[in-house]
């Protein structure tokens, strides 16, 4: 009877360290570095740091759903998009690509300010894998805090990762 006991008791360690630690979905970690109304990011090992007069973000909730974007531009022709598409449910992490059930996305533009038309954009997913993570550490009616990072593909084939990136944006 002891040994049963026993054996109940172990299960049940085993069981509650299990539950508490896959929690990973629903803790957005840290809310990064970004200064208050900015993106902040690494763009293949470079500084990104966008304008807080050119930095958005906008949440829609319409039929049980929410989308959130986050809009964000350098005053030398650099745009990042990252979007949570209609899975947007809060504090949390969220995949950039992984098939069919894709909730977030996100994209990276280069601008010629002397020629706008050439305009070079790398894009994640691009497959059904997964390309990044956005996490949502946390969020208000007036503001989102959280960290990024992806890897997107251009349509000439050439690939830009995108790392350290962090946002504290206020919603429009």
């Amino acid at each position: 009877m002891k040994t049963f006991n026993k054996t109940i008791l172990v299960l049940m360690a085993v069981v509650a360290i299990s539950l508490t630690s896959c929690k990973k979905d629903d803790d957005g970690g840290s809310a990064g570095g970004a200064a208050s109304g900015t993106v902040s990011a690494k763009v293949a090992g470079s500084d990104y740091n966008s304008e807080a007069a050119l930095t958005s973000a906008t949440r829609i909730d319409a039929n049980g759903t929410s989308t959130v974007t986050i809009t964000a531009n350098t005053m030398n022709g650099r745009n990042m998009t990252i979007s949570i598409i209609g899975g947007f449910d809060g504090v949390g992490s969220y995949n950039i690509g992984g098939g069919a059930n894709v909730f977030g996305n996100a994209s990276y533009t280069e601008v010629d300010v002397a020629n706008p038309m050439d305009a070079q954009t790398w894009v994640a997913p691009y497959d059904e894998t997964v390309a990044g993570e956005i996490n949502v550490s946390e969020v208000s009616t007036t503001n989102i805090k959280g960290t990024f990072n992806f890897k997107g593909k251009n349509a000439d084939g050439s690939f830009k990762e995108i790392t350290e990136g962090s946002f504290n944006v206020n919603f429009q």
